[in-house]
Formats: C-alpha cells, structure tokens, sequence
C-alpha cells in the first residue's frame, strides 16, 4: 500500500474539492512524481468505493533535451551571431564549434550574417546586421513556463520539426468522492484466520470483498520452439516436392563416411581438432565395406575415372577416427553408396538434423546447428536442373529478395564414380542451416508475406565435394 501520509494528503484534497481533483494537479502542489500519487490511487481502489477515479488523457507540448539547452544557453543561431566579433571570425573556427554547422546554416538564412569569400587565409564571416534577437529561445521559453497558448500552430511545428519540441500524452485520473468515502483509511483483511475464528475477532475486523469475477494465474504451458516449427515447414516443403527423408539418427560418424567418401583430402583444413571433434571412445570405427574403401583410397592417392587425384599416401588410420559429425552429407554419402548396390532409379532425398563443428562460441556461433539438406540423383542432370529445384524450392518457402542462404552444387563424379553409380548419373545437392537468421526472421507465419522474390544462392565451385559443370 501507499504511504500512509499521501494517502491521507490525497483524501483531504478530495474532500476540500468541488467536484473532484486531478492526480497530475495533486502532484504538483505536493511536489511529488506524479506516479506517487497513482500509486495512492489504487491502493484507495484497492480497498474499496473509497474514491471514484476516472483515467483521463491530455495531450501537451514539452521540450527536447536540444530544446532544453537552447531556452538556457540560446539557439544556435544566436550563438553563431554571438561569437562573431567586429573584425570577424574565419568560417573554418566556427565549423569547430559544437553549435557551428547548424547555426550559419540558420544564420544565413535569416540574413544575420554574410561570407567574405576573398579574405586571405580563406573564407570570414561578419555580422550583417546590428543586433538578432533570438526568438526561437523566447518561444520555448513560453514553452516551458506553460504558456503553449501564446504559440500558433505553424510556430509549434517549426519547433517540433527542429526537433526542439514533442508533443506528449499524458494520462492522469479525475479523483472523486466514492460511496464510502472517508478521510482515513483502514487496511481490510484479506484472509480469515483461525485464531480469528477462535477468538471472535473476526466479528469487529473489516474484509476486502472477494473478487470472484478474477481469472487467476494462468498455468503453465508447453510452446513448440521456433526452429521446431520453421522445422516442420521445410519438412513439408520436401514432402510436397516429392522428396524422401533420410535416416539421420547418428550423430557419431567415421571420418570415412563424413570426409573421405566425399572426396575431401585426409590433410584439409576441415579434418583439424579446431574444426571436428573427435571421440576418445570409441575412438575408431572399423566396419567398412572393403571393396568400396579400396576404390576411395585409390581415387586419393592414385587418381582414376578420369581424374589425377590428390596424389598423397591415403591412410586408413585416419579415415577410422570417429567424430561428432560435421555436416548431414555423410548420410547422403551413406545413402548414394546404398542406391549404387541395387538396380538404378532416380531418387530425391533431404534431411533436416544436428550437426557439431568445434566453433568458438560467440553471439552468432553455436558447437551445433541443424542442417537442412536436399539430394537429387537422376540421369543427365545439369547445373539448370538444380537452378530448377531450388526455384521451386524457395518460391515454396517465399523468400522474397535476395539473401545467402547456403551452399549448393553437383557432386564430383570422384565421389560418385568409386560407389558404384553409373557414370551418366548426376546428384545436384544443396544445404543450408536451420538457424540462419533469415529462416527465423521469415519463417512461420511472417514468410507467407515474402513470397514472390528471387534466392542468391553461394555456389561452390571446384571443392571437393561439388563441381558445377560448364
């Protein structure tokens, strides 16, 4: 509850009033903030039909910190004025000063002052006429005694256009006397105790009436989570496009699958412990189909299917670590390898799961993110059959302007090739990260309303992993 002296204050004023009172009055006459006195007014309310009060809004001028200083210290115009001394003063000291620039400007224009552009030493300024009288600070003065009446419309927007003065709405309450009004207050109780009971106390205290109309606290409730849902709509994207999902449960991967099978060299960059994290238990994995590791090592160090290689000694100890796994494409490696064992058929495949890189942690870099991948292997496919995709892929998502999102590209037939695909097979490919703040920023909902616009998407050429062909 308020305190008890302003409670008291506040309740004698309404008495002594005709007709009622209001709050913003009463705080100044008090010298008190006017949130004080709101405050007494709904501890009144509180605790009965004390008062009547009514919120009321009123609008008014008041001056901007800038405002402030120039109805104390004078326009900036009068302060040019006011440094120019007989002789003059060089345009270039009065651009110094924090004043300057703004008052020539103003003081020109009002013919205060002129340049004489022929000095020696450059351009000086000199009073053109006797005396400048400096009505802008008279009318925020006016302003701040509250004498706003005394200003036409047109001279309250010149100052609120230099941004010397705003107009404020000011809520207040119209306070008056209630059905029980008194000039003392008596805290109620609001809980019936048992001593009370056994006493019979309760007979003589004074109850706060219950409030049965009250809704209560609402309970506690489970949201989905924003990427869940922007989740959901990339995996219907998908699905409307005809696209499988693939298994993507592991999280541990060998770096055979992650790296090597793509055909991404043992001595990248990408492989150091400052990008991957690596497991200590279990540290290597060594179930491999023999065959098909057999050809990636030769592809590595010996060159084949029409290309020279890396030219470097392959090591199987390396492709054994286990790592938490960099990127989904180990799974589409996994699934290709799959697709290359059976009778060919053109497929689509995407997946949306975690994956770790070893970042350092910052305001935008997480250890983990979740990417968003989409595969699609077919005869003859070219560089225009991905553009193809991915326009119908983002026009579905509706991004409207151009924005990188990801990377994307066709895979090397280095890759391809050692699995066992035909060589007339083309996979195009492309990823991009859930977290990405533009998929948040435009995803859900507020995406419906971008639809329309192109996607520049971050094209990849001659890496490891995709080529784009000429």
């Amino acid at each position: 509850m308020a305190d008890t002296g302003v409670l008291e204050t506040l309740l004698q004023r309404v008495e002594k009033a005709d007709g009622g009172v209001d709050s913003l009055d009463v705080a100044s006459s008090l010298g008190v903030d006017h949130q004080v006195i709101v405050g007494a007014v709904k501890s009144l309310q509180a605790v009965g039909e004390i008062i009547s009060a009514e919120l009321r809004s009123s609008k008014h001028w008041e001056l901007t910190e800038e405002g402030t200083e120039i109805a104390e210290q004078g326009s900036h115009e009068a302060r040019v004025f006011g440094c120019v001394p007989p002789e003059g003063l060089a345009q270039s000291e009065l651009m110094k000063m924090s004043f300057g620039k703004i008052g020539f400007s103003k003081a020109m224009s009002n013919k205060w002052i002129r340049v004489d552009k022929t000095q020696e030493g450059g351009p000086r300024i000199f009073r053109a006429v006797e005396t400048a009288g400096d009505q802008v600070r008279q009318k925020l003065l006016q302003v701040q005694k509250g004498d706003t009446a005394q200003l036409d419309e047109k001279e309250k927007n010149e100052l609120k256009k230099r941004k010397l003065l705003s107009e404020v709405t000011v809520k207040s309450y119209w306070i008056s006397k209630g059905s029980s009004f008194s000039t003392t207050v008596t805290k109620q109780d609001t809980e019936l105790t048992p001593e009370m009971i056994a006493s019979g106390s309760w007979k003589e205290k004074k109850f706060k009436p219950y409030n049965f109309e009250a809704l209560g606290v609402a309970p506690d409730c489970g949201h989905l989570h924003p990427l869940m849902k922007v989740r959901t709509q990339f995996r219907q994207i998908f699905l409307e496009m005809g696209f499988t999902e693939m298994p993507t449960n592991n999280f541990i991967e060998s770096s055979f699958w992650n790296f090597d099978s793509l055909f991404q060299p043992q001595q990248h960059p990408a492989r150091d412990q400052h990008d991957t994290f690596f497991l200590s238990d279990p540290a290597l994995a060594r179930d491999f189909p023999q065959d098909y590791l057999e050809r990636v090592r030769r592809i590595h160090s010996e060159g084949g299917y029409g290309s020279q290689g890396y030219k470097y000694d392959w090591k199987i100890e390396e492709a054994q670590k286990n790592i938490l796994r960099t990127h989904t494409t180990a799974v589409s490696a996994r699934m290709l390898y799959r697709l290359a064992q059976q009778k060919f058929t053109p497929v689509k495949y995407f997946s949306i799961d975690r994956v770790f890189r070893n970042e350092t942690l910052d305001a935008t870099h997480l250890a983990e993110f979740h990417q968003i991948e989409g595969v699609v292997a077919d005869y003859g496919l070219t560089l225009g059959d991905l553009m193809g995709v991915l326009h119908q892929f983002f026009t579905k998502l509706g991004l409207k302007k151009w924005v990188e999102v990801g990377n994307s590209g066709v895979f090397r037939p280095e890759m391809l090739l050692p699995m066992g695909l035909p060589e007339d097979v083309s996979v195009i490919a492309w990823g991009l990260s859930l977290e990405r703040p533009t998929m948040i920023k435009y995803g859900i909902n507020n995406i419906r309303e971008l639809v329309g616009h192109k996607v520049n998407l971050q094209m990849v050429y001659d890496s490891p992993i995709c080529r784009l062909d000429s």
